[in-house]
């Protein structure tokens, strides 16, 4: 099969247009996460905001709204502004999350990594046997 001129220009075009429409969903993207995060000074000034509507004995529904009127899209969702209300109907004074127990930054020790090379020796016999 011959390669003719326009069937290798199409190609290149194919190529370059598919790359380029990559590269703008790429920076969409980014964008869109980057928008749609808020900082977490911005959540703590709503949550700062909400302690004090909850002292006022405000509900849940009408501090919603309050927040949507001066945040507008980046007023906290209903049911993370529910959640906080709870919080600090309960005597809650803090507006930040508490640190998660979760896995530790970083688990390489010595007596992990011989635990591993261990294993590693073991399934290695197995395998060989």
């Amino acid at each position: 099969m011959m390669l003719t001129y326009q069937s290798f220009t199409a190609v290149l075009l194919l190529i370059y247009g598919s790359l380029f429409l990559s590269g703008i969903y790429y920076c969409l993207r980014v964008f869109w996460y980057a928008a749609a995060r808020m900082s977490e000074l911005e959540l703590r000034e709503q949550r700062t905001n909400m302690k004090c509507l909850v002292k006022l004995e405000k509900s849940g529904k009408e501090i919603r709204e309050m927040l949507v009127q001066v945040y507008g899209d980046s007023a906290m969702k209903k049911t993370a502004v529910h959640k906080w209300v709870k919080r600090f109907s309960e005597g809650r004074e803090f507006v930040t999350d508490e640190k998660s127990s979760g896995w530790p930054a970083t688990s390489r020790t010595k007596e992990n990594i011989t635990k591993v090379r261990q294993t590693l020796r073991e399934i290695r016999r197995l395998s060989e046997a």
